[in-house]
């Protein structure tokens, strides 16, 4: 099964300071049938204006990884982290029993990024947040996992049984990822058109797929890919 969401068919919410498109339901976007993918909850396409971001608010029992596309963003939260995460990197908090946190784009141009929510095997916990440097060259032609909960993964821990990765492929190239039976994959291209099992997709369109055992994505443009794999 492949379904693709197009871009102009997302949720959308114009801010001002912020220009965001929904995957999934959230906030004032409400589709019964886009409720999640899987364990994936929430899928949130943001272009967040300079010196400009989320003041603190809370969370709990969720897995939040943000993959910055362009810019960079800096986050705290009420645990004592600071740090900045550019263009490229990924950023994970384990929201648990509770945190409160603040995203602020402190640069002097717009920043863009994933937001991506995967829901825990279990309620509770300590919170937690981690980042870590993903160079682009290391995924060029491959698939490499940035966030997972699956055992033997060197990648950034969430507590799901899920993985986060990311690929860059050049034109004309492909590169293809094994979803084992029974498990949700959900592709987005940062960037490129791209071919996936056949199906055209174009920049930031959705990919939903189950019971495809082998995802073949081809590059049409230099593309910039990211996916998750849940349950």
């Amino acid at each position: 099964m492949i379904d693709i969401r197009k871009f102009d068919t997302l949720g959308h919410a114009n801010h001002g300071w912020l220009d965001a498109r929904h995957h999934f339901s959230f906030a004032n976007y409400y589709d019964e049938g886009r409720m999640g993918w899987g364990a994936l909850r929430v899928w949130n396409d943001d272009a967040i204006a300079a010196q400009a971001g989320f003041p603190p608010h809370p969370h709990r029992d969720m897995e939040i990884i943000t993959y910055v596309r362009t810019g960079a963003i800096t986050h705290r939260d009420s645990m004592g982290n600071t740090g900045r995460t550019a263009a490229g990197d990924v950023q994970v908090m384990s929201a648990g029993t509770g945190v409160t946190h603040s995203e602020f784009n402190l640069e002097d141009e717009e920043t863009t990024l994933f937001q991506i929510w995967i829901m825990p095997d279990r309620d509770g916990g300590n919170p937690g947040w981690g980042a870590r440097q993903f160079p682009q060259a290391d995924r060029s032609g491959q698939f490499v996992t940035l966030a997972s909960g699956i055992e033997g993964d060197d990648a950034l821990p969430i507590r799901a049984n899920a993985r986060v990765a990311a690929a860059t492929v050049n034109a004309g190239e492909s590169v293809s990822y094994d979803l084992e039976a029974g498990r949700h994959a959900y592709l987005v291209a940062a960037k490129g058109r791209i071919r996936v099992n056949g199906k055209d997709a174009d920049p930031r369109d959705g990919i939903a797929l189950r019971d495809v055992g082998t995802i073949e994505v081809e590059a049409v443009d230099d593309a910039e890919l990211v996916l998750v794999d849940s349950l």
